[in-house]
């Protein structure tokens, strides 16, 4: 039906808090209508055609009688609120058990093969927001040379390190070789954390940042696109996400801007296959750092940009519009949210605009790809046949 999907992930973007929620800490986050609320409303004309207001309701956004898109959310099926667990559903891949978390610290016996690979004796070890353990333990890495590491509720391994004193070149191998004792902990990332700066509160995490992932459990729908001969890009997170699994080819971006343009570039490149593009500055510039109003300044500059992409497609192009996972800026702590996230579709293809309703699962959007292109995918429930093409 379509030749081309462009996939874009609104990395943190979730749109109300999942029923276990609770579990994780996450009771009433709701992203978007926080974010909303906490700037008086969100100018967001585009999104609102698509369908936006009809998902829920978000201040400032209409419910239009006759949205041009087709519009519902996701739940996610997989344990977990991990940015990986969240981007490898959506490429069809379900876990059925969470990656481990550390929340107070990593063990002595992960600290100590640290140290016996690395030859170096770090600090920190705790659970934190990465610009708070910069400002409490930069000037003693600078002092000292010793890398910081710390983690998060997510199933990460985060090494901090100043680019004057350990090189990002540098920080890359250790990142190998911490990747290589985590195996066996069932430990999702390992995330290369440079910065730059004199002292406390002057620190700032440079764009050297980079992501040593797991590689996908079983095979994503973009693997087996790529099987199948079909061209598979991907932009921004998504290379680190899926440890370059499934991709012809990677586009590493510096900010949301940046990656809404390479995407436009993309379709000058791909004729026949997929485009998958990882959104992040509203999880990492924003979610974490409790910054509701760069949130949706962030959120209304895609919205202007999304013209030119709805323009630059062809009638036989599908775009789909989505997220990974929450990250409320208006609830207790920095870290991501387990929440349903938005879908919006759009096609000049799709004859009569349709609710897709409350899907089950983000693997229905691998699902709907894998039956577009007519392979097969074992995960989620395809919603290609309700977008009734003319």
């Amino acid at each position: 039906m379509f030749k081309r999907i462009i996939l874009i992930v609104l990395d943190g973007v979730g749109i109300g808090a999942l029923p276990d929620a609770g579990k994780y800490g996450d009771q009433g986050a709701a992203t978007l209508q926080h974010v909303a609320q906490a700037v008086g409303g969100l100018y967001l004309p585009h999104l609102e055609q698509l369908g936006l207001g009809h998902i829920e309701p978000v201040e400032g956004v209409a419910r239009v009688s006759k949205p041009l898109g087709c519009w519902g959310k996701m739940a996610e099926k997989s344990p977990g609120k991990d940015s990986v667990t969240g981007h490898w559903e959506l490429a069809g891949v379900v876990l059925e058990h969470p990656f481990a978390t550390f929340p107070h610290g990593f063990p002595e016996e992960i600290v100590d093969a640290f140290i016996a690979e690395t030859g170096l004796k770090p600090l920190g070890n705790i659970a934190a927001s990465g610009t708070d353990i910069l400002n409490s333990m930069g000037e003693k890495h600078l002092q000292t040379g010793r890398p910081i590491i710390y983690t998060s509720s997510d199933s990460v391994f985060q090494i901090a390190a100043h680019e004057d004193v350990i090189p990002p070149d540098e920080l890359y191998i250790i990142c190998r070789q911490t990747e290589k004792i985590l195996s066996a902990h069932n430990v999702c990332r390992v995330i290369a954390r440079p910065f730059r700066g004199t002292s406390a509160n002057d620190f700032y995490r440079t764009s050297g940042r980079h992501d040593f992932s797991r590689k996908p459990l079983s095979k994503t729908v973009l693997e087996l696109l790529q099987q199948q001969c079909l061209s598979t890009c991907g932009i921004g997170k998504i290379k680190d996400l899926f440890a370059g699994e499934g991709l012809s080819d990677s586009l590493s971006t510096s900010s949301n801007l940046d990656g809404m343009n390479k995407s436009l570039q993309a379709l000058d490149k791909i004729n026949r296959g997929m485009i998958m593009t990882n959104l992040v500055d509203f999880d990492m510039l924003y979610g974490h750092r409790l910054d509701s109003v760069g949130f949706a300044e962030a959120l209304e500059e895609f919205d202007r940009w999304l013209p030119k992409m709805l323009g630059k497609m062809s009638s036989d192009d599908l775009l789909i519009i989505t997220a990974d996972h929450g990250c409320d800026p208006t609830t207790k702590g920095t870290d991501h949210s387990r929440e349903y996230v938005p879908l919006l579709l759009s096609s000049q293809s799709i004859a009569n605009p349709v609710n897709l309703g409350m899907r089950r699962s983000f693997a229905d959007v691998g699902a709907t790809v894998a039956d577009n292109f007519q392979i097969s995918l074992q995960t989620g429930q395809s919603f290609l046949s309700e977008l009734m093409p003319t």
